[in-house]
């Protein structure tokens, strides 16, 4: 344990929330800044466990419904890019590039890669022949490169991030559009049932949604300070990328056609999100599908018990990892049990088994919750259903919170003046009917710096289009900021 951690929490969540997230960053391992090259962190292993957890269960889902896992070049040349005039316009501004290679300038420009929708079509064209070979499904884990000039912010601002970007194609709209919404439904799936947080879930506006995409959705998730995060986009593509890079097919009737695509991806500004709506003053907050560690023993002895509570929690520890669990087994010597406590506070270990004379004497555990210290006595016989029982529970509260979070703060008006108000004090959701136009929210930003983060839509529906039209209708006939016609609802906050 270093000096550092020792310390423990200095900054408040409610007060500080910035200094509060990178001090809890920082002081439970999970990355460190690089101080001589900003925009960039080392990602400890501690944080990098948060994201192979990520990885296992939305790599697994994504291969029972059939996707590949691939790898493409990190390398893009920029003739690939334009191809695609949308890519190029929307990412230019982030975009590094590579003109040299050793001491010899490049005869083409290389983009490290920003997205990959440029470098896999291409590929995808040439393996795609026959409606036979369709749909093809692609996914690649890897790391992208903007080049923002943001300040750094471990996991959700940084240069270079990690993340997964799936790619598809198919023979119809309505398969492509199945395709874009089955993805946006595993990423809900991950934040309600793995990360225990509520989330919204529709279409970015005309003009925010992806390069060259027909329709956007996305995830968003409510953080503890009001602010938004974007969490993952699912994109129907259209044909756009298909036409600018030839993927054509024939079909039944050995007719040429053009392919549907699809995109879709998250990174790790999910675990920013994760982190900073379960986190408190005592720093890392993980819910039990998440945490590296499930459950701390801690065995509490005097030297004349040390002997027998040590075999007892040993015991303990044991009969969980054989079912399953991930255990650490503290029987530290140079360490008191309050330290203890506190260091697997400190690293969000969501359940402690604290375990001394009288509890190895009465065969019970002592079960105590993190984060509301919530302490349950469980019989040693069957104590690994007690503990999976336990950690479900721990589960259900973060949820109810974060759940209480949401709920409270969506708010609804039709009126300009309270929707800066509202935005302004409380931040959250602000509900108001919209009437398409950009400038009506170039007017909020301008203001209070938020933004429409969402429309609603019926991802049940077939076709991009069934699904946009059956959306909520706006309850006023006028648009909150200006006074036309209200066409959408929609949804304003400040973000990440």
């Amino acid at each position: 344990m270093s000096d550092e951690q020792e310390l423990g929490i200095t900054e408040s969540k409610e007060y500080s929330t910035g200094e509060w997230y990178a001090e809890v960053i920082q002081k439970a391992g999970l990355a460190s800044y690089v101080e001589d090259m900003g925009g960039f962190i080392v990602t400890r292993p501690r944080g990098y466990a948060l994201w192979e957890t990520l990885q296992d269960y939305l790599d697994g889902w994504f291969k029972e419904t059939g996707v590949d896992n691939a790898y493409f070049p990190m390398f893009i040349p920029e003739s690939y890019l334009e191809k695609e005039s949308d890519i190029v316009e929307g990412f230019d501004p982030e975009v590094a590039w590579v003109t040299h290679g050793g001491h010899e300038e490049l005869d083409e420009r290389l983009a490290v890669r920003p997205t990959s929708e440029s470098i896999i079509t291409p590929f995808m064209a040439q393996w795609i022949r026959s409606h036979r070979d369709l749909p093809m499904r692609l996914n690649q884990w890897c790391s992208v490169v903007r080049w923002e000039a943001t300040e750094t912010k471990p996991f959700f601002r940084t240069k270079e991030f990690l993340w997964q970007e799936g790619h598809t194609a198919h023979a119809s709209t309505a398969d492509a559009w199945d395709e874009t919404t089955t993805r946006l439904r595993q990423y809900e799936r991950l934040y309600e049932e793995v990360f225990a947080i509520p989330v919204l879930t529709g279409r970015k506006p005309e003009h925010d949604k992806f390069p060259g995409a027909d329709t956007t959705t996305t995830v968003e998730a409510l953080m503890p300070d009001g602010r938004s995060v974007q969490s993952c986009t699912s994109h129907y593509l259209g044909q756009g990328f298909a036409e600018a890079y030839d993927v054509t097919y024939t079909d039944a009737d050995e007719r040429e056609q053009l392919a549907h695509t699809t995109s879709w991806g998250i990174s790790w500004r999910a675990l920013g999100a994760l982190i900073m709506t379960h986190s408190d003053d005592q720093g890392l907050v993980l819910p039990p599908k998440m945490a590296p560690t499930q459950v701390a023993v801690v065995p509490i002895w005097q030297e004349d018990t040390r002997e027998t509570v040590l075999e007892y929690a040993g015991g303990v520890a044991d009969a969980l990892e054989d079912e399953g669990l991930d255990v650490e087994f503290d029987d530290r010597d140079e360490r008191n049990p309050g330290f203890k406590f506190n260091e697997h506070e400190l690293n969000g270990v969501p359940l402690r088994a604290e375990i001394g004379p009288n509890e190895a004497e009465d065969g019970v555990v002592t079960l105590v919750h993190r984060p509301d210290g919530e302490q349950v006595a469980v019989d040693r016989d069957g104590v690994a259903d007690a503990v999976q029982d336990e950690l479900d529970a721990v589960h259900d509260k973060l949820y109810e919170a974060a759940e209480e979070n949401l709920t409270e703060n969506i708010r609804e008006t039709d009126e300009v003046n309270q929707i800066l108000g509202t935005i302004g004090q409380h931040g959250g959701y602000v509900k108001a009917p919209w009437c398409g136009d950009e400038a009506c929210e170039t007017a909020v930003k301008e203001k209070v710096a938020a933004e429409i983060v969402m429309l609603p839509l019926d991802a049940d529906e077939d076709h991009p289009d069934a699904a946009r039209e059956a959306a909520p209708e706006p309850e006023a006939d006028e648009c909150a900021v200006c006074g036309d016609p209200a066409e959408h609802v929609a949804y304003f906050a400040k973000t990440y």
